[in-house]
């Protein structure tokens, strides 16, 4: 097996294989449109909840 046998990793925006200068994008578009969405906040890490820290009445929960 070569290395040009080798899968490429699809694209995560659109599925087409990756390419070798814009991992993990195909294009300079897609990787373009996964800025946008993080810069949007389409993307977002799930947190706590403030309330749920305490930190609303000065107090610490730990």
């Amino acid at each position: 097996m070569t290395p040009d046998d080798t899968p490429q990793p699809a694209c995560p925006i659109c599925g087409k294989p990756a390419s070798p200068s814009m991992k993990p994008f195909c294009s300079k578009r897609c990787a373009d449109v996964d800025l946008q969405r993080w810069l949007s906040g389409r993307y977002a890490i799930p947190g706590r909840d403030e309330d749920a820290l305490g930190q609303d009445d000065g107090t610490h929960e730990e």
